[in-house]
C-alpha cells in the first residue's frame, strides 16, 4: 500500500499562520496536521506501508526542514518517503500527476487539509473507494450520488438541488492508482481544465465511464483545518478524542506556580506556567511561558511569551510576544503585541 500526499498549497485562509509555515505543518493537540493524518490513515489501513510520496509547493517555502520532518513521518511508519514538488499552482490532478513515478498499485491520496476519525475495513472488491461524511449543508460541498447498489455514479459540485448529503472530504483508496494516472494524463494531454485547474474528479469521472466501481467509505468524524475559527474547533475536538483514548497529554516537564489546568489540554515540552488558568481545550506548544492569562478553547504554537491576557478562540503562532487582553485573536509568528 502507498499513501499520496498533495500539499502543496500554501493555506490562504489561514494566513497570517502560513505566511511562514505551510498549513499542513501547524499543530493541532500537539501534532502537526500532515503527521496526525498520515499517521491515523495508517493505523485505519491496519497493513503495512510501502511508499509514502509527499507533493510540496514551493522550495523557498517547503524547505529542507519539511523534507526532513515529512521523511521523518514516513520512515517512523517503516515506509520510503518520496518528495516530489508541484511548481505551479494548477489544481488536484496536477499535483497527483507530480508524483507519477510513484503512482502505481494499491494507494490511498489524502489531501492533507483535514483530520479524520475512522475505524473500518477497506473494501478491495472496489475499484475506488471514496471517503464521505454525512452533512447538514450538502449544497456548500462536493458530494457523490448513488445507484440503487449504492455504487457512486456521479460526483456532483456544491449541488444547487439535493443529491444526496454525503460529501467528499478528500481521502481515497484506488486498488491500482496506475488507472487514475493513465486519466489523468489525458486530462493533461487534452487540457482539460474545471475552475482554471486541472482536478482528479476529471480523471475519476473517466474512471466511472469506463465502468470501473466506486464506493463510499464513511468516517465517524471529519474536521476541517481550513481557517482560524475551524482549526480552532477541531484542536478542541482532537483534544476531547486522545483524551478518551487515554492519551498523556500534558508533558512532565512543565514549570507551574499557582496556576491550574483544566482538562482536555496538550501542553508541550518545558512550558512555564504563572498565576494562569490553562484550558478546557487549549494546546501549548514547547518552550511557552504564560504569566498572569486565562486561555480558554486555544491554540497557541512554540516558544511563545503570553502574560495579561483573557483569551477564548484565540490561535497564535511560534514565537510571539503578547501582552494584553484581546480575545478572538489570531497572530501569526514572531508577532509583537505589547
Amino acid at each position: 500500500m502507498k499513501i499520496i500526499v498533495p500539499m502543496a498549497g500554501r493555506g490562504s485562509r489561514l494566513r497570517p499562520h502560513t505566511l511562514t509555515v505551510p498549513k499542513p505543518l501547524i499543530p493541532v493537540a500537539g501534532k502537526p496536521i500532515v503527521h496526525r493524518l498520515v499517521s491515523d490513515i495508517a493505523k485505519v489501513l491496519g497493513e503495512p506501508i510501502e511508499e509514502i510520496a509527499f507533493v510540496l509547493g514551493d522550495p523557498a517555502f517547503f524547505g529542507q526542514d519539511v523534507e526532513e520532518s515529512l521523511t521523518a513521518l514516513a520512515e517512523g511508519l517503516g515506509a520510503k518517503a518520496s518528495i516530489y514538488r508541484q511548481d505551479q499552482p494548477l489544481g488536484t490532478g496536477h499535483a497527483i500527476m507530480c508524483a507519477k513515478e510513484s503512482l502505481s498499485g494499491p494507494a490511498v491520496i489524502a489531501y492533507a487539509d483535514t483530520l479524520i476519525r475512522a475505524d473500518f475495513n477497506l473494501d478491495k472488491s472496489a475499484d475506488s473507494v471514496i471517503w464521505v461524511k454525512q452533512v447538514d449543508q450538502p449544497e456548500a460541498y462536493g458530494v457523490v450520488k448513488l445507484n440503487e447498489a449504492d455504487e457512486i455514479v456521479e460526483l456532483v459540485e456544491k449541488p444547487e438541488t439535493f443529491v444526496s448529503d454525503l460529501a467528499v472530504i478528500g481521502i481515497y483508496y484506488f486498488k491500482d492508482v496506475a488507472v487514475l494516472k493513465n486519466e489523468l494524463q489525458y486530462v493533461l494531454d487534452h487540457n482539460i481544465i474545471n475552475g482554471g485547474e486541472y482536478q482528479i474528479n476529471d480523471g475519476i469521472k473517466r474512471m466511472m465511464s469506463s465502468g470501473k466501481k466506486f464506493v463510499t467509505g464513511q468516517v465517524d468524524e471529519w474536521m476541517d483545518c481550513g481557517n482560524k475559527a475551524v482549526t480552532v474547533e477541531t484542536n478542541t475536538r482532537m483534544l476531547g478524542f486522545l483524551q478518551n483514548d487515554g492519551e498523556h497529554l500534558v508533558s512532565t516537564t512543565i514549570k507551574k506556580e499557582n496556576s491550574t489546568i483544566i482538562e482536555p489540554c496538550y501542553i508541550g515540552e518545558n512550558v512555564i506556567l504563572k498565576n494562569s488558568t490553562i484550558g478546557p481545550n487549549v494546546s501549548i506548544g514547547d518552550g511557552c511561558v504564560i504569566h498572569d492569562a486565562i486561555i480558554k478553547n486555544s491554540l497557541i504554537q512554540t516558544e511563545t511569551h503570553i502574560k495579561n491576557a483573557t483569551l477564548d478562540e484565540a490561535m497564535i503562532g511560534n514565537k510571539v510576544r503578547f501582552d494584553g487582553k484581546f480575545t478572538k485573536i489570531s497572530i501569526g509568528d514572531y508577532s509583537v503585541l505589547e
